[in-house]
Order: structure tokens, then sequence, then C-alpha cells
């Protein structure tokens, strides 16, 4: 059993960290908020005060993030960040969803610690992480990949590598906008069919009778439909990762479809719903 530290211990870290204690590992866990780790101590994980002491000893140090700033923040602080912790051949698992750009400096400042980094943000919501069925798509070295291959196994089901440092970070973005995409048009699908007095459910129905229906558009429609917006993946963050997106190809005039969706979920949240589950912006074509 490895010695593992997790960082981040939100709806999604806390269950995954949860699942490393599961399968036996010694976890050592920081959050920024400190009640959130009481959960996990009660399990048996230990609590560090900062996350330079929770990755002190461990030979994985396992992040999950709300963004770019809170990873540059937590790994690289001077006198508090996880890197100045952890010791020369340790592993660093990435799995917040990030751009690629701040994948691929945290890689160089890992490698001047002598650190190794792997990306491997999830694809996956919170029922995925506590049966832990997760599905990692991996950026890194191999070899790393092989070392942290294990760790990953005691929180999700399937292991992709995509390329090197970087590429996990353009795939996660790339699945998270294809799922924003889809759920932006449903939305709106759902506001004209039941403006122009159809009953949407039953349009919806034939819809998904049709080749063009993808599996999650069921479960999107679902929610929406039954005004299921209790949070699983909010708003504020997948607006986040669209613009990480639009970031990462050039210009929102290189992808206008995604600065396109991405808009609607930035109206989402000046009408204050960037807390609420990301199906709540269908409210803004029904309300």
């Amino acid at each position: 059993m490895a010695e593992i530290a997790f960082l981040g211990l939100g709806a999604m870290g806390s269950r995954m960290a949860l699942n490393l204690v599961r399968a036996g590992h010694h976890v050592t866990v920081w959050n920024r908020s400190p009640e959130a780790a009481s959960a996990l101590a009660a399990a048996g994980a230990k609590v560090a005060q900062t996350p330079r002491e929770a990755a002190a000893g461990a030979a994985f140090v396992v992040t999950m993030l709300r963004d770019d700033a809170a990873s540059r923040q937590v790994w690289l602080a001077p006198e508090t960040g996880a890197l100045a912790g952890m010791a020369a051949g340790a592993v660093a698992i990435e799995s917040s969803t990030l751009s690629p750009d701040w994948v691929k400096a945290l890689g160089a400042a890992a490698m001047d610690k002598g650190v190794k980094l792997l990306e491997a943000p999830v694809a996956g919501s919170l029922p995925q992480a506590e049966a832990a069925q997760l599905i990692y798509l991996v950026g890194g070295e191999p070899a790393t990949a092989e070392l942290a291959e294990p760790v990953l196994k005691a929180m999700g089901a399937a292991v992709h590598r995509v390329g090197p440092l970087g590429a996990g970070a353009l795939v996660k973005l790339s699945t998270n906008a294809l799922l924003g995409a889809q759920l932006a048009v449903l939305a709106e699908l759902i506001g004209m069919l039941k403006r122009c007095g159809a009953d949407a459910a039953q349009a919806l129905q034939a819809v998904a009778a049709t080749p063009v229906w993808s599996p999650v558009a069921t479960r999107l429609t679902d929610f929406m439909l039954a005004g299921n917006f209790a949070p699983q993946f909010p708003v504020s963050l997948i607006e986040k990762d669209f613009g990480y997106a639009v970031d990462a190809a050039g210009s929102a005039e290189a992808a206008p479809v995604l600065a396109a969706a991405r808009g609607v979920f930035r109206e989402a949240m000046s009408r204050g719903l960037g807390e609420a589950n990301m199906t709540s912006v269908v409210r803004l074509f029904t309300a």
C-alpha cells in the first residue's frame, strides 16, 4: 500500500480520497476549509495543516482543485506548497480540470524539483466518483503513468493515456465542451418546444429514437424536464472549462460554437445560477 497525499476535498475530491482509504492506502488529506476533512479523518485518513505538510513523505500527491489559480497556489506557494514538501522521485498527480499551458508550466516546476508530474483529469461526476468508476484521461510520461496506474484504479474504472503533458487537459476540455454544447442546445430545444405548445418530453423521446441522440442526452433532458438542479457539475465550473477551451483554440473567432455555448453559461451565472447544476440553464429558456 502506498503513502498518498490528497489535496482538495470538494464534492469530487472527498469521494476520491475516501476510495483511496477504502483501498487500504495510507492517506493524508488537506483542504482549504479544514472542516471538509472531518469525514476523511473519521474514515482513517490523517489530516495535514498545509499542502506541504501533507506531501512530506508521500510517494504520490493527488490534487482535485477548482482551477489554474488554485492549482498554482496549492503546488507552488513558497511556504506551504506541496512541491516543496515532496521528495525527488515522488509522483504528482494533477486531476483538476486545468488549462494545457498551466499543466505544462507545472510539469516544468515539478521537473526542477525532481518530481514526476502526471496529469489525470477525470470524466464522470459525483455518482462515478463515489463508486470508483471515474474515467481517467492521462497525460505524461508512460513510465510515470505506469507507476500511478494502481493509485488511479483505486478511484476509477478506466485509464486512458492520451499523450504528453497538456494532452490530458485538451482531451478533458474537449469532453466537457461536447457535454456543455449538447446541454445548451437541449435547453434551447426544450424552451422552443414548450413555447410552441409541444409536449417537450414526448418530442424528445421521439428524437431519442433517432441516430442523432447521444447516451448523455437522456440524463440531461430528464434532469431539465424534472427541474433537478442539485449541484453535481455547477454552471460556474463548466463556464470556466469553456473559457480554457476557447483560450486553447486561440480566440473566440477560432471556436465560435464553443464561445457561443460559453455565453449561455455566462448568462446563467449573471442570473445567479453559478453554483446550481449546469442543467439549470434550461431556466433561461423556460422561465
